[in-house]
């Protein structure tokens, strides 16, 4: 039974249903997380309820994350709306200092081993993970631009970054000519308010699509955590 509503996401024409499927605990290389077989009915139950729209990262599970939904959606992989991240560092390469941040070089990297875990041809949208404080906005446009133009990414977008950054970010783009950014995520709960200050009002001038994580705050409020414990 299809129970989803689907919207644009931001000013892209991309239809996108309205409850995205977060895939940080798909995998359990962490030490908690789901295994294979459980990912596997998340995943089931969220596609049969009419979802399509699936958000990973390259870091989370250690890459494990990717390889499930990989080959959870093989065979059918257009009906999906595949978002992945990049920017945390990657653990494997613990002594290389550009196997994290927001420079061509780790987005390259990134991107190639998303597109390996995952068995695609392309990524529907890519997300900048979060902000580094060192790589020139410039230069994030320009490579993101370029792996657009490249066919390996559809759209881009952005999450855990400042608003003054990403409306900088999105004005470069307008006149350059370059992809600009369409969605905006950030953590978001009755408990945390704080976007409400600056991320909205920006997402909204920019028309920026909002996508949200820890809704529930961590699990605070399924009653899943007592006084007791």
């Amino acid at each position: 039974v299809n129970l989803m509503k689907y919207k644009l996401l931001g000013k892209s024409g991309l239809r996108v249903s309205e409850i995205v499927l977060g895939s940080m605990t798909i995998g359990n290389a962490w030490g908690w997380g789901s295994d294979k077989e459980d990912s596997k009915k998340i995943f089931d139950l969220y596609v049969n309820s009419g979802g399509n729209f699936i958000d990973t990262a390259c870091n989370y599970q250690d890459g494990i994350s990717e390889q499930y939904i990989g080959e959870f959606i093989k065979g059918d992989r257009d009906r999906y709306v595949i978002a992945t991240k990049y920017t945390l560092h990657d653990h494997r390469y613990k002594d290389d200092p550009n196997a994290g941040g927001n420079h061509r070089k780790n987005l390259i990297r990134s991107i190639e081993n998303s597109l390996k875990n995952l068995d695609v041809d392309y990524i529907d949208v890519l997300y900048l993970h979060a902000w580094d404080y060192m790589t020139q906005i410039e230069e994030v446009m320009r490579s993101l631009n370029d792996l657009v133009s490249s066919t390996k990414v559809n759209y881009i977008a952005i999450s855990d970054t400042p608003a003054w950054v990403t409306a900088t970010a999105n004005t470069i783009a307008d006149l350059r000519g370059w992809e600009p950014f369409i969605a905006y995520q950030f953590p978001y709960h009755i408990a945390r308010r704080d976007a409400e200050r600056e991320i909205m009002p920006m997402a909204r001038k920019f028309d920026l699509a909002m996508t949200t994580w820890g809704v529930l705050g961590g699990g605070l409020f399924t009653g899943k955590y007592t006084k007791q414990e």
